[in-house]
């Protein structure tokens, strides 16, 4: 017991161990995938507290108070609606036990201490959520022209002249293929499964 007092109070429960893929079902987090949608888990980090779940569609983060209580929060970031930022990766110095990973994902900064014998795996990570945050940016910069383009079209529109073409009808027109070329565009933008960046990269 003393042992387990004196981990916790050290930090040293929270240096986590990342789940090879035969074992990702017997994890809690697994329980919370949605596999009937056909989310897949790519990569999973567990320390005594806590587990950091990637899945081609969101980071799942069973986040526990403690080393010593089983309570836990479950809190999950779709990678379309929280856009991953600043990642970096921290290796360990010659006396150091642990690696570190660090990222934001929307305004929710994370950093993950795992043991440094899984420093290769940690890169695979590293590689993959650099790469969703600049896909993600990217789309974002597209997406913020379209809309802009299709103000610029609406707002030349209300600037000619009435009598010179029907204005509800030629509106109505316009906002109808406004709406379909906005939806088909943030469907192409907004991407929501990035399981084809995981394979790419992650070799565990």
């Amino acid at each position: 017991m003393f042992g387990k007092l004196a981990a916790d109070a050290l930090g040293l429960s929270d240096i986590g161990a990342i789940i090879k893929p035969a074992d990702f079902s017997k994890a809690d987090s697994d329980d919370y995938v949605m596999h009937e949608d056909n989310e897949k888990i790519y990569f999973l980090i567990k320390s005594k507290s806590d587990e950091y779940c990637f899945t081609n569609i969101a980071l799942i983060h069973l986040d526990g108070t403690s080393a010593l209580s089983k309570k836990r929060t479950l809190k999950r970031y779709s990678y379309s609606a929280h856009q991953i930022a600043q990642v970096a990766l921290e290796t360990a110095g010659t006396v150091d036990l642990d690696v570190e990973i660090k990222f934001t994902i929307g305004s929710v900064p994370f950093s993950i201490d795992v043991n440094k014998k899984h420093i290769e795996e940690l890169k695979d990570l590293y590689k993959a959520l650099i790469k969703i945050s600049e896909i993600t940016r990217e789309n974002e910069i597209s997406l913020e022209y379209a809309r802009r383009s299709l103000d610029l079209a609406s707002t030349t529109l209300q600037q000619i002249h009435k009598g010179d073409f029907n204005v509800v009808e030629q509106f109505d027109g316009l906002n109808k293929s406004a709406f379909n070329w906005l939806v088909n565009t943030h469907k192409q933008y907004r991407v929501k499964d990035f399981g084809a960046i995981f394979e790419r990269y992650i070799n565990n």
